[in-house]
């Protein structure tokens, strides 16, 4: 408090503070013409006049000691201390104190230190994914054999698909769990092209659905399709077909009239058909499909679900039904209890727990509730490596971009999707990178190496945008051997897309 005073009786001394001070009411006389002659003395003298104070300022004498003390001070070492970016507050109108300035640091400096993350044990299973089997060696009609082999080029089944195929011909109830990318699409679709070509009294196209399928995006129902229809070149009676979002309702409720065997839906436009298309039934339903179950829980898809089932219950009560997860949690299991009738289930993970034998075909019954071991346990890919790294907020974007330059400019064949948590942050990334990272600066192709304009091809995919820039962003990366993808989580489970060499979260 003694520097605050005498920054006080400085500041009372200084010319600054000798504006004559401005009252209510006029003048005196005398104090007039005091004034008056004030200003002429020191006009002559040139000289500044005295400072009028607004109050006076008595100081007892330990207190003037201090504020001399005070004031010696602050003409020797306070100079050092004080400086044009600190500020002075007034405590109570009469006292002032000290209080630095917040600087803003620098983008590399001042971060704060990482901290040091507490994870929980989890247990890592290392799946089998793909077997010796051939197809072959399956009850399957030979011509189905046939475009397996050459159209899809695959000659040896995966683990999912060499346990579920069996089961699923005999016609049970199936929960299938398996990790993103271990077959699961042919695991169910080629038992529902086996069980209806080999229908005694031939499909017609204006039956309508035989088989329901239900998948969470726009994007996995059209790679559904894609692979049903590629299944069924051999067998040109059977139709399928799609619904989805973003496509115009009226075609697809002519092609709803005209009749679709293999039905692949998204929830959301499968309940508007429901509630707004008269031609829509569900009678000789055979199967009923939920792929990627959990996805379908975790985008808020349960009414429709709860919907979607009493529709088809009230048509049709005799029917095979497969759950397919790539987890399982208390969200499947429910509706697994829901939707399957004494079902069978179906997880690699079982083998690496000793819990089947696929050699006898034994197969666990499902369980309302998973056990504790398989809640805290996730399997992965062989050919999967994990990295976290830590990086203050200002540092993101910076970081981001350095790993895209050091990944995609000094090494081949870099094929990369960033996962952001919205919209707006993948048009924000999207338009900055395209502006700023050198391949897509604006440089002339001439100028540009040979491969820098493939390396450094952004694309961006996620829900505000058309369905025909989606679908043509989705084929273009699925085709192309290099890109950089930024999406939401539209992308997250069950597409198909090869030679991805990185995937980066970034949240």
């Amino acid at each position: 408090m003694a520097a605050a005073g005498g920054l006080l009786l400085r500041a009372a001394e200084s010319p600054a503070a000798a504006a004559p001070e401005t009252l209510s009411g006029p003048r005196p006389a005398q104090a007039r013409r005091h004034a008056e002659a004030t200003k002429r003395k020191y006009r002559a003298s040139s000289e500044a006049p005295p400072a009028k104070r607004r109050s006076a300022v008595v100081f007892l004498p330990a207190k003037r000691a201090a504020a001399e003390e005070a004031q010696r001070t602050f003409k020797g070492k306070a100079q050092k201390t004080f400086s044009p970016n600190e500020s002075l507050v007034g405590v109570s109108g009469k006292n002032r104190e000290q209080k630095p300035c917040i600087r803003t640091s620098s983008l590399f400096k001042n971060n704060p230190e990482i901290p040091e993350l507490h994870r929980p044990v989890v247990k890592q299973v290392q799946e089998q994914v793909f077997t010796s089997d051939a197809f072959h060696k399956l009850d399957l009609h030979p011509h189905l054999i046939s475009t397996i082999n050459t159209v899809l080029n695959m000659t040896s089944m995966t683990s999912v698909q060499k346990q579920s195929i069996p089961v699923l011909l005999e016609g049970r109830d199936a929960l299938v769990r398996s990790q993103t990318g271990s077959g699961k699409t042919l695991a169910y679709c080629i038992p529902v092209v086996q069980s209806l070509q080999a229908m005694k009294s031939k499909i017609q196209r204006s039956d309508g659905p035989y088989a329901l399928v239900l998948v969470p995006t726009r994007e996995l129902a059209l790679q559904s399709f894609n692979t049903v229809q590629k299944l069924l070149k051999p067998f040109t009676w059977i139709v399928p077909g799609v619904l989805m979002g973003g496509e115009r309702k009226k075609s697809e409720k002519a092609r709803l009239r005209k009749g679709i065997n293999i039905l692949i839906s998204t929830p959301g436009r499968l309940v508007d058909h429901i509630k707004s298309t008269k031609n829509i039934h569900f009678s000789r339903i055979r199967w009923l499909i939920l792929d990627e179950a959990d996805r379908i829980l975790d985008l808020g898809f349960e009414k429709d679900i709860t919907v979607i089932l009493n529709a088809v219950n009230a048509e049709c009560q005799q029917r095979q039904n497969v759950l397919l997860s790539a987890t399982l949690t208390e969200g499947v299991t429910r509706l697994a209890d829901i939707s399957l009738l004494d079902p069978v289930q179906i997880s690699v993970l079982d083998q690496h727990h000793g819990q089947s034998d696929p050699e006898q075909g034994t197969l666990p019954e499902v369980s309302p509730l998973p056990p504790d071991d398989e809640l805290d346990s996730f399997a992965i890919p062989g050919s999967l490596d994990q990295h976290v790294t830590l990086v203050p907020s200002k540092l993101k974007l910076v970081s981001l971009a350095a790993f895209i330059l050091q990944k995609c400019k000094f090494e081949k064949d870099q094929k990369m999707i960033i996962f952001f948590l919205s919209c707006e942050l993948v048009e924000f990334y999207y338009h900055l990178f395209l502006r700023t990272l050198p391949a897509c600066s604006g440089v002339p192709a001439s100028r540009q190496p040979p491969s820098a304009s493939t390396r450094f091809k952004f694309l961006r995919l996620h829900g505000n945008m058309e369905q025909e820039e989606r679908t043509a962003v989705f084929e273009e990366f699925s085709h192309s051997k290099t890109g950089i993808l930024l999406c939401t989580d539209v992308a997250a489970r069950g597409l198909d897309l090869p030679q991805v060499t990185w995937i980066v979260q970034r949240v």
